[in-house]
């Protein structure tokens, strides 16, 4: 399945492959950390980081870097769970950029 090249490559992945998430950062290993939309590595650093002196909540992934207008629709956290937000076509519609008319003049 081609990638979606109106969205962000990260984010289409995530949508191709909806089975994968929602994503449990106190669990889920680096790899899987790295693929959610709105982590980066400095983010994903930082979780692993502090998963060692416990818990991390959802109220701390904010201050940590993450992008949680994105991040959230596919992840679980103490404090948060995604429910309402699985289907991948309404996620596409809420993060695709609006159509725009062309004018032929």
């Amino acid at each position: 399945m081609p990638l979606d090249l109106e969205i962000d490559p990260k984010l289409a992945w995530a949508l191709a492959h909806r089975a994968a998430f929602p994503v449990d950062v106190n669990r889920a290993p680096r790899e899987m950390l790295l693929r959610v939309p709105g982590f980066g590595t400095k983010t994903v650093g930082r979780i692993l980081d502090a998963r060692q002196h416990g818990a991390v909540r959802y109220d701390h992934l904010k201050a940590m870097g993450a992008v949680l207008k994105t991040a959230k629709a596919f992840i679980s956290a103490p404090g948060w769970s995604p429910r309402g937000m699985t289907d991948a076509a309404t996620l596409r519609a809420r993060f695709a950029p609006a159509p725009v008319q062309l004018s032929l003049f």
